[in-house]
């Protein structure tokens, strides 16, 4: 944990210096230039507690009060705005000083201080400054959403916040000096800053700071617009990243053993199903593992979602060893434990179970407590539970079927006494990921966006404008672009006017999950510029055209091998998308 937050103080202090930075800028320096002289602190200490509340409290609120996703940006716009008028009409600031010194028991600006007024505006421009946070924090976001408050969360959002207040710290405190030239014309200096703040405030009003920074990314080398990149996408960053969930991570375990003809380790005591909500194909009953054991089943965890490729592909073998050997003691339950919001729906998740034919017993997971209890960190994972309540076999993604086919098996034959009574292995057959994959799964939402070229956007609405036929024709391998208006929240993007997005990638097939919560949409498919036929069409698609009904998975495309092409997606206004995935 110390050395992320070394990682997160470097990374806040890089992006700090980083393009992003530009809309509050004015602020930041009017900060150092006009009001008392504790008013810089004021605004670093703002900034710090907003930015900090922001990556790791934020979801919660916005969930529990039923907010808009972008409500920190209009926070900020209005804060800016009201500082600004305020820099322009000196009484009008005098009375705002002495209204925040007398709530925060902070001395006058008049009487050479400003720390009140400073904490103020620096609590909105932490709102406007979150957006430029990379992946250390989009990381911090991202488990906030599904997991309960920790304090090592806090403490890495913390620290991020930490190095990017030194930076604009210094940077007051230089434009400070500065105005210690300029005071014969002080009173002008601070009109025009006022000035200037109301104008970055209507900007970002109509969403043209976003737009300013986009086109400056597209043209700026890469350790400029992204000067924290190298430290935020390291190995080790990601590695401690993993470490943020609540009881650590789970390890692999027993597939060298199964091929080796060993016996398969002890890892530990099952835990208990945590936190669930309703259960599937029990009759409504509840499951445990105490029970389960008692009555000498072997227990198969699978932890999936609906809308999850990789998952999907897993279930013909889930269901072949249902069949084959829920006499022999097996028991399947699938923990449901959604990755987007819309997944944690009753209704939807037991469609999906009607959909893929599941006759095992499944349970939601909607708090992630049993992801939690078993220390899980991907989808899918498989975890064995013997007889005795023991885990003995853990396997996390696709392949290794026949592997962990002869480990229930040994794990059945133990507890039966069975010995090589269970038959030949099941012959399932399930779709596979494409030889020759070269492009990996993305997500639409800003907290988890990687491989676009509009660089890193905010929360909020967004026009992206156009970049041409000839822009998306260039895109490299792996990348994408938004084009158009958008709605962008941190877990999915939802269309407005002219939206549309661009893509640069290898698969045979390509998967997206879509959404239309105010009525059926349409998504129009074009491949290499052109109407996508029939005959490379997935099984969603029909005149190259996407009815989007349903909040889950789309086939969008396949054609029979991996190969490279530009994918081009139209979408209809109010459709909303969450993250491609190919194979």
């Amino acid at each position: 944990m110390l050395l992320l937050m070394l990682f997160a103080l470097l990374a806040g202090a890089a992006t700090a210096l980083s393009p992003c930075v530009l809309p509050i800028l004015p602020a930041v320096l009017g900060a150092g230039v006009t009001g008392g002289r504790r008013r810089p602190l004021g605004v670093v200490a703002g900034l710090v507690l907003s930015f900090t509340f922001a990556a790791v409290a934020l979801v919660y609120v916005i969930d529990a009060l039923g907010l808009p996703n972008d409500i920190q940006r209009t926070i900020a716009i209005v804060v800016l705005a009201g500082f600004g008028i305020a820099l322009l009409i000196p009484p009008v600031s005098d009375r705002i000083e002495a209204a925040i010194s007398r709530l925060v028991g902070a001395p006058r600006m008049s009487r050479g201080e400003g720390f009140g007024s400073g904490l103020l505006l620096g609590g909105g421009l932490g709102l406007a400054y979150f957006p430029c946070a990379g992946p250390i924090l989009a990381g911090v976001i991202t488990v906030s959403a599904a997991q309960d408050f920790t304090v090592g969360r806090l403490a890495v959002a913390l620290a991020y916040a930490l190095g990017s207040a030194v930076v604009l710290y210094a940077l007051m405190v230089g434009g400070r000096r500065l105005s210690d030239r300029l005071k014969p014309i002080g009173g002008r200096v601070q009109m025009g800053i006022g000035a200037l703040m109301v104008a970055v405030a209507a900007l970002m009003a109509v969403d043209l700071d976003t737009r300013f920074q986009n086109s400056i990314a597209d043209d700026l080398p890469g350790f400029l617009t992204s000067a924290s990149a190298r430290i935020e996408e390291s190995d080790a960053v990601a590695s401690q990243l993993r470490l943020l969930s609540a009881h650590g991570g789970a390890v692999e375990a027993g597939v060298e053993q199964i091929k080796s003809g060993d016996e398969l380790p002890d890892l530990g005591r099952a835990p208990d199903f945590v936190d669930t909500g309703e259960w599937f194909n029990t009759d409504g009953e509840p499951l445990s593992i105490e029970r389960l054991s008692s009555e000498g089943r072997v227990v198969l965890i699978d932890f999936w979602t609906y809308t999850c490729i990789n998952c999907i592909r897993t279930l013909p073998y889930l269901k072949a060893w249902d069949e084959k050997y829920r006499d022999d003691g097996l028991v399947i339950v699938g923990v449901h434990s959604p990755e987007f919001p819309f997944e944690r729906e009753a209704d939807n998740v037991s469609d999906s179970i009607e959909q893929n034919g599941l006759r095992y017993p499944v349970v939601q997971d909607n708090q992630l407590g049993t992801w939690d209890a078993f220390g899980n960190q991907f989808w899918p994972a498989k975890y064995l539970i013997d007889a005795d309540g023991e885990i003995r076999y853990a396997h996390f993604g696709e392949g290794e079927y026949g592997t962990t086919e002869r480990a229930i098996r040994a794990l059945l034959a133990k507890a039966g006494d069975r010995g090589g009574d269970l038959g030949d292995l099941t012959d399932a057959r399930a779709e596979r990921a494409a030889p020759g994959l070269g492009t990996p799964e993305t997500y639409l939402g800003a907290a988890r966006a990687q491989g676009f070229v509009n660089g890193r956007f905010p929360t909020g609405i967004t026009d992206f404008g156009r970049i041409g036929d000839r822009i998306v024709g260039q895109l490299p391998p792996n990348a994408f672009a938004y084009q158009g208006r958008w709605r962008i929240s941190t877990e999915d993007a939802t269309a407005l006017d002219r939206a549309r997005i661009d893509g640069h990638y290898r698969a045979r097939r390509v998967f997206l999950v879509l959404g239309s919560p105010g009525g059926p949409g349409e998504v129009e498919v074009l491949l290499d510029g052109k109407p996508l036929p029939d005959r490379l069409a997935g099984e969603d698609v029909e005149d190259g055209r996407v009815e989007v009904d349903e909040q889950r998975l789309y086939r969008l495309i396949d054609t029979g091998r991996a190969e490279e092409h530009v994918l081009s997606l139209e979408f209809g206004r109010g459709v909303s998308g969450y993250a491609f995935t190919f194979g």
